[in-house]
């Protein structure tokens, strides 16, 4: 769904939103991969779950973020209707190496995820 109506007070949450480098890490890495959880957050922009959760927060108020909650874990997704908004702004700071060494982290701690997640899958099913 693409942004219908932008007003000058929706506008200004978004730009202010946007005004901190925090939560411009966090927004791209959410958008790159459609979902991600305040852990995996925390461990790839070597936060603290104080700072993520505050930031994520004002995300989420400023109709950026929405969080989907499964368990204990809570998953942020970029709202459709800031989808568009949000892809042409990071399209102008794809080259910026903050924001790629962000997401070469991410990649390389997704991958030992699952080899992590293999290995322990073929231990539960070796006879002690």
């Amino acid at each position: 769904m693409r942004l219908k109506h932008f007003s000058i007070s929706f506008g200004e949450q978004i730009l202010k939103a946007l005004a901190d480098e925090s939560r411009i890490r966090i927004l791209n890495l959410i958008l790159r991969n459609k979902e991600m959880c305040t852990s995996d957050l925390e461990q790839v922009l070597d936060f603290t779950q104080t700072k993520t959760s505050r930031h994520l927060t004002y995300l989420r108020n400023a109709s950026l973020v929405t969080a989907r909650k499964v368990d204990q874990w809570v998953f942020y997704s970029v709202k459709d209707e800031a989808a568009d908004f949000a892809s042409q702004i990071f399209n102008y700071l794809e080259r910026d190496t903050i924001l790629q060494k962000d997401q070469e982290t991410y990649q390389i701690l997704y991958s030992n995820r699952e080899l992590a997640i293999n290995k322990l899958q073929s231990r539960r099913w070796v006879a002690p």
